[in-house]
């Protein structure tokens, strides 16, 4: 049986062919336009210079600081940033690495810190300059239809036009707005520009805290030291127990004064009660040359009240007790003879110190304890101090040989490295305990010499430091309160007014029609009342107010 065949006409033959093709073309995906580095770079330059950019490196400047108080920091103690990779041996080199005991100078936070200052600078820079563009121009046009905004009102009064739009401008002006007319029908008026220029003024002055910053690390310096009573000080930058010089501050910078801690005043609340032991001052009586040889005076440092020296301020952070050791060997001769600084770890002043004798033979000997300002005589707890004042003052230490320093690694003078070092034992074998009051001697074991603890003193934990940049950051710091405060309680808002005269089928024909309409650019409870201040200044006795929002 033969098929029929299909016939097809010319007419068919153009629509099929575009209907295969178009089953079998593929649908294709959008092209969209290449950047390239150019518009790459405008890109990335909108991102960091827009404002949330600029919120977010703020606050991670914040968190990136953080471990700058958890962690040793090099340039303040080095001999502590040692002995942490002493007892942190896995993790202690990575955070050296990654510059956690230098946070303030590593490459990670000096990163942060020029991108948040890029970020201000580009954002500052254009909005000062749309704003200056601003404050030149006029007010907006009215619109036609005042009744559609926020807050407006219509009322009638029997004042001509003119009279009712001076009248308005009157009003607006007593407000502080600027006015415009851009017809003979209309008044424009807007206020609040000193919302913009507080918002402006307060990043301005987040630049020049950063600016502060920088001027005061790269032109400040601090030096840290421990002062016992009856000590003199000479300031050179070799004789501070830590200096810490900005990158651009040389030798020559610190002032050559001499000061004499001649008493370090203590008082502490002996009162029963919850309140008992808390200091009540701390007062250094101090005397101070400008420079060597020149006349003395005398001077007070209090917490919070420093003494400025040569330009550099003298601050009172700390202060605790320097027992006077000395340490002789066999033959009497002194081996160890000074006031050994002992840091306090409670509110009763339970101090911790070290005594290293590197000349001791045939070992070098260590001492490590306690000193207790006011001792529990029992020990049944252990060595503890039941007040902070010195009333029963003892040491307790326990003595060790061999090497002092292994590896010749820098130490902290406040700890003991016993890794090369052993116990010295006493007469019944056991690890020995030294236990003196002061004007007390204790014989070393094995014929090793003697331990005299001579006196307590007080020392007064002392920094001396200038910072160039306070000033600047002072500034700042107040221009940006101002611009904060600015910021929060100005509102930008326009006002219009526009008036006709009343038609031929109102209740009063010769009276003029008033529409006030105003808008703010963020939620504005105060506006209704400037809409209403105004309907009130052009309105007349007479006059019948007909709307109101």
């Amino acid at each position: 049986m033969t098929e029929p065949k299909t016939t097809v006409t010319s007419e068919q033959e153009p629509a099929q062919r575009h209907t295969a093709s178009s089953l079998s073309s593929a649908p294709r995906e959008p092209q969209l336009p290449q950047l390239g580095a150019l518009g790459m770079a405008r890109w990335a330059w909108r991102q960091l210079t827009s404002m949330r950019t600029a919120l977010f490196l703020l606050l991670l400047l914040a968190v990136a600081a953080v471990p700058g108080s958890v962690f040793p920091q090099r340039n303040i103690d080095a001999g502590r940033v040692a002995d942490y990779l002493v007892q942190n041996p896995d993790t202690g080199p990575w955070l050296d690495r990654l510059g956690f005991f230098d946070v303030y100078a590593s490459p990670w936070f000096s990163a942060i810190y020029l991108l948040l200052f890029v970020s201000l600078i580009g954002c500052i820079v254009p909005r000062t300059r749309v704003h200056l563009r601003a404050l030149r121009s006029t007010p907006p046009r009215a619109p036609a239809r005042l009744a559609r905004l926020d807050e407006h009102v219509e009322l009638r009064t029997m004042r001509t036009p003119d009279e009712a739009l001076d009248a308005a401008r009157a009003a607006l002006r007593g407000k502080r707005f600027r006015v415009h007319s851009h017809d003979g029908n209309s008044v424009s008026a807007e206020s609040g520009y000193l919302r913009e220029t507080g918002n402006l003024l307060f990043h301005l002055a987040l630049t020049g805290i950063i600016v502060g910053m920088a001027v005061g690390h790269l032109f400040g310096w601090r030096g840290d030291l421990i002062l016992s009573e009856g000590d003199e000080f000479a300031s050179t930058a070799s004789t501070y127990n830590t200096f810490s010089p900005g990158p651009l501050v040389g030798d020559d910078a610190v002032p050559g004064f001499v000061m004499t801690l001649d008493d370090l005043e203590v008082e502490f609340n002996e009162t029963p009660g919850r309140s008992f032991g808390t200091p009540r001052e701390f007062r250094a009586h101090v005397r101070v040359a400008d420079q060597l040889g020149a006349q003395q005076r005398r001077a007070d440092i209090a917490v919070n009240h420093p003494l400025v020296i040569g330009g550099a301020d003298v601050f009172l952070l700390g202060n605790g007790y320097t027992p006077v050791i000395t340490v002789r060997d066999a033959s009497g001769e002194v081996l160890y003879r000074e006031a050994t600084p002992f840091l306090a770890q409670d509110g009763n002043y339970r101090s911790v110190g070290v005594v290293k004798v590197p000349s001791a033979t045939p070992k070098q000997l260590g001492f490590t304890g306690f000193f207790l300002p006011t001792a529990e005589p029992t020990f049944a707890n252990g060595p503890v101090s039941i007040f902070p004042d010195a009333q029963n003052p003892e040491l307790a230490l326990s003595i060790w040989e061999g090497m002092l320093f292994p590896g010749g690694a820098p130490q902290s003078v406040y700890t003991l490295n016993t890794e090369e070092m052993t116990q010295v034992p006493g007469a019944d074998g056991e690890p020995a305990l030294v236990r003196l009051k002061p004007g007390q001697t204790y014989e070393l074991p094995g014929g090793r010499g003697s331990i005299t603890f001579e006196e307590v003193k007080r020392f007064a934990g002392l920094s001396i430091r200038t910072d160039p940049g306070a000033p600047i950051s002072l500034v700042s710091a107040l221009l940006a309160t101002l611009g904060l405060i600015l910021g929060l309680t100005i509102k930008r808002r326009r006002v219009f007014v526009r008036v006709r005269p009343a038609g031929a089928g109102d209740a009063e024909p010769g009276a003029t029609v008033v529409t006030i309409g105003g808008l703010s650019k963020d939620s504005d409870p105060g506006l209704a009342a400037v809409v209403d201040a105004v309907g009130a200044a052009v309105h007349e006795p007479h006059a019948e107010r007909t709307d109101h929002s």
